[in-house]
């Protein structure tokens, strides 16, 4: 039996996946054309992840499933441990993407376009294969373990917080302030050359991709 806590977290990552290489696409098709991409569209794309799977997704694990692991054995605490630090490290990590992203705008019209371009394209790659690796982890270790561990009374305090969150992008109808914001990042997406995967996987129909 799946539970519903796990599901909505492999429905979250999926999600996070999508818009994480959905900004990849879109970069690299601005790129091959030589033009801007939309600044307004990434900005969006970044507030969602730090909207959504920094304050909403990854807390949860970090103050509610992984403590329910801890004391299994030594080598999943070491795990926990390291997506602990990994969760630590999100929001800091997307303050400096969304500091860079400013920097490629701000100075675009300057000597400084290409390697200010070319440190935002950098930051964001590395920043999609932290993440993908992580979901990796999390899905392949983690999830399985709480299947076969955690008793009911642990799975109804874990899906009651899942069910919670209403991730707009994982299935869920979108609170009426965050439609615009939505509405922003869905219309950025057909410029990118490689969109059909992407859409399925935001439509919840496509298994996550956790490679960058």
């Amino acid at each position: 039996m799946t539970h519903a806590a796990s599901t909505i977290i492999a429905h979250e990552h999926r999600a996070l996946s999508a818009m994480l290489r959905s900004i990849l696409l879109l970069l690299g098709d601005h790129r091959r054309r030589g033009t801007l991409p939309d600044f307004g569209a990434l900005r969006a794309m970044l507030f969602y992840v730090d909207e959504f799977p920094e304050k909403l997704h990854h807390p949860k694990e970090s103050l509610l499933l992984f403590p329910k692991l801890r004391g299994h054995s030594a080598p999943t605490d070491a795990v926990l441990d390291r997506l602990d630090r990994d969760h630590a490290r999100g929001e800091h990590l997307v303050r400096g993407l969304e500091h860079a992203l400013l920097g490629f705008e701000m100075m675009g019209e300057t000597d400084q376009h290409e390697p200010r371009r070319a440190n935002f394209e950098t930051a964001m790659t590395l920043y999609v294969r932290f993440y993908l690796e992580h979901m990796h982890i999390e899905e392949a270790q983690v999830l399985p373990l709480a299947e076969a561990m955690l008793g009911a009374a642990d799975w109804a305090e874990l899906d009651d917080a899942f069910l919670a969150n209403r991730d707009p992008l994982a299935g869920h109808d979108a609170v009426t302030a965050y439609q615009p914001l939505f509405t922003k990042i869905i219309a950025a997406l057909p410029a990118s050359g490689d969109i059909g995967s992407v859409l399925e996987a935001l439509a919840g129909v496509a298994a996550p991709k956790f490679r960058a």
